[in-house]
């Protein structure tokens, strides 16, 4: 399992990479090995305003469909349209062209409560 020590984890599975003032935001590995093939994701309009711990969108996979949720508020500035014709991107690129969405973050503190690459594989473990 990778889990890149660059980026912060989520309890349930999103990871969130800090970049140039914003952040962006996809699966972990672990998620996507979990889910199986990935068909489908639903995504937040461009704009959105999203808060800590919301859904986001979902993704469809193979095996099942599960809830994306946001890592971090803030405003919603992209979102990977590359998914929309191959959305095995997640399954095979997660941390790379298989992100998720962008977000211009609105509460940096909220960074403290997520798990660094150490405490997520610890928790998957």
């Amino acid at each position: 399992m990778n889990n890149p020590e660059n980026l912060y984890y989520t309890k349930e599975h999103e990871w969130a990479e800090f970049k140039d003032e914003k952040v962006i935001i996809g699966i972990t590995d672990f998620a996507q090995s979990q889910l199986g093939d990935v068909i489908f994701i639903e995504f937040p309009e461009v704009g959105q305003e999203i808060s800590a711990g919301d859904v986001f969108g979902e993704v469809e996979a193979v095996k099942t469909v599960s809830e994306l949720y946001t890592p971090l508020s803030g405003k919603v500035v992209e979102v990977n349209d590359k998914l929309e014709d191959s959305p095995d991107l997640v399954n095979g690129d997660p941390y790379g062209s298989g992100w998720l969405i962008k977000i211009d973050p609105s509460d940096l503190s909220e960074k403290d409560e997520l798990m660094d690459s150490d405490s997520y594989e610890k928790f998957v473990g």
